[in-house]
């Protein structure tokens, strides 16, 4: 009978040291991917998404196919037990008798840690509602420091849906563990950053400053992280439609942005980034997206301890 597995629900579920191991696992990966084509062999994925997934879904099943292994899973409830009434402890408890390792996105905020509760194999939070998405912190993380070369000493930018951007809460949440980071909080009051997150701020000692502007904000920035406006977090379409395009990146704005500034987005994106920023040197929202796939990678053969 299988025991008790590691659960990783929340970014602060890594230590520091566990980040760093992964970032050199997840460059090794990148200079020498025929050397772990088979490492997950014979292992199966479960992933279980319950609401609509493009990028961390299929990035998942990416990482685990390059890996050599197999998966299996759903793209939504509609096709799962769950439209049946199936709990998530029953369809966990389930899957863990199928698989090697399980992935989960949920739209209800703690379905994840009723998941890690009847759990057997390792299991992955892969975003719930507005709380936590520990992979995209993971490929946010690994993308900052290829392209900065360090993780401190950063001025970072967070601009768009401070309120319900879960990516938001678990960057700030993870960027709090390196030193001598200053953070400018972009947004309209309606989507500021919530007040647990600026208490954690505060009890942090972190400096970090509160405003409407994107334009003001821009010199003063290393990175960029642009979110969208999230249509399904919205109560009310007129707050929505209101709010929608407050923010809208383009060249004409860059004028003033570092050179070596780097934009981040961890995507779907609808109208905050123009297109045309994409030929521009300092994006980074694709690229981002590789060391997403690298870094579940890494994440899947040290939950599965195969990375040795």
């Amino acid at each position: 009978m299988k025991g008790k597995a590691r659960s990783i629900i929340n970014i602060l579920d890594l230590s520091v040291e566990e980040l760093e191991h992964l970032f050199t696992l997840a460059d090794d990966i990148e200079r020498n991917p025929e050397k772990y084509q088979d490492r997950c062999a014979h292992k199966q994925l479960a992933t279980l998404f319950y609401e609509p997934s493009t990028r961390t879904r299929l990035s998942f099943e990416s990482a685990m196919l390059a890996l050599g292994g197999q998966t299996l899973g759903f793209a939504g409830a509609s096709s799962s037990s769950a439209s049946k009434g199936e709990s998530v402890a029953d369809t966990i408890s389930v899957m863990s008798n199928y698989v090697d390792i399980i992935a989960m996105r949920h739209p209800k905020e703690g379905a994840p840690v009723v998941a890690a509760m009847h759990t057997t194999v390792p299991f992955i939070n892969a975003g719930d509602g507005g709380h936590f998405h520990p992979t995209q912190t993971l490929a946010d993380l690994l993308t900052i420091r290829r392209t900065k070369q360090r993780l401190s000493g950063l001025t970072i930018g967070l601009c768009g849906d401070l309120k319900f951007g879960r990516t938001v809460h678990s960057l700030i949440d993870a960027m709090l563990r390196y030193p001598d980071n200053r953070y400018i909080l972009i947004s309209p009051e309606e989507l500021r950053l919530p007040e647990y997150e600026i208490d954690k701020l505060h009890d942090a000692g972190a400096e970090f400053e509160e405003t409407r502007s994107l334009e003001e904000a821009i010199p003063k920035l290393d990175i960029l992280y642009m979110t969208r406006v999230q249509k399904e977090r919205f109560f009310n379409e007129e707050d929505y439609v209101r709010l929608k395009d407050i923010y809208i990146l383009t060249p004409d704005k860059l004028k003033s942005a570092k050179e070596d500034m780097a934009i981040l987005h961890p995507l779907p994106r609808v109208n905050e980034i123009s297109v045309a920023v994409d030929q521009d040197p300092r994006a980074k929202y694709f690229y981002q997206t590789l060391c997403g796939k690298q870094m579940r990678m890494a994440l899947i053969l040290y939950l599965l301890g195969l990375d040795q």
